[in-house]
């Protein structure tokens, strides 16, 4: 039997749903918090797209763990729920997980970014969008919308060379969303409110455009000068 000081050491979310997790984003993330011993759901609109990414992931890992289920059915069995959809999708399927995602924690990992022309995004951010839409009764964080995908398949057991900033109205709905990322290899920052994540946003913007012009794919942002 565990103490009372052994419980508060352990993880509050055991279960994280990825929503929209066949995209790009979704299945590193997936990758690294399953390495870190998160039970992961990957969620799609198609359950056998999210079946099937499951399973590519397992191969890679060499395990069964890994779930796929249809987006609704991954929110329900969640404790943490992780928006990694396009875009162009975000409300459609914020509206379609409404009534799910009530009692949850969200994390939105929206960055709405045109790469054809790209510039900053305007007011509200997504993640605004996203609390303002779900009410209160939804815990929303914005986080990881500037990781590029590529770098989080490589070496799941070593740290990355990059930060995360986290945004949250509350601050220990932010404290959930730095554990995720602790968990991924990832430092975390925790940065201010749901409307200061439109700079986060913008970030994304910048990020992909330095990477194109130096031909890389990895290219993150690093926070220096601050002792935690």
């Amino acid at each position: 039997m565990t103490n009372n000081d052994e419980q508060l050491d352990q993880p509050l979310i055991l279960t994280v749903a990825i929503i929209g997790g066949t995209g790009n984003l979704g299945p590193g993330l997936a990758l690294r918090w399953t390495n870190a011993g998160y039970r992961v759901i990957i969620g799609s609109r198609q359950e056998e797209k999210a079946k099937a990414t499951a399973k590519e992931l397992n191969d890679k890992l060499d395990i069964e763990t890994i779930q796929g289920m249809e987006n609704r059915d991954a929110v329900k069995k969640a404790n943490i729920c992780v928006m990694t959809v396009i875009a162009s999708a975000h409300q459609e399927v914020l509206e379609s997980l409404k009534d799910d995602l009530q009692g949850k924690i969200l994390i939105d990992t929206t960055a709405r970014v045109d790469i054809q022309e790209l510039k900053p995004p305007v007011a509200p951010s997504a993640a605004r969008y996203a609390q303002d839409l779900l009410g209160p009764d939804v815990k929303v964080a914005a986080a990881f919308q500037n990781v590029p995908f590529h770098a989080l398949l490589k070496d799941l057991d070593e740290s990355l060379e990059m930060d995360v900033f986290i945004f949250a109205d509350d601050p220990d709905t932010a404290k959930e969303a730095k554990m995720l990322a602790e968990a991924g290899g990832m430092d975390a920052y925790y940065a201010g409110d749901l409307d200061s994540a439109l700079v986060a946003e913008g970030l994304t913007a910048l990020l992909i455009a330095v990477n194109r012009r130096y031909k890389s794919k990895g290219g993150g942002i690093k926070l220096t000068g601050i002792e935690k």
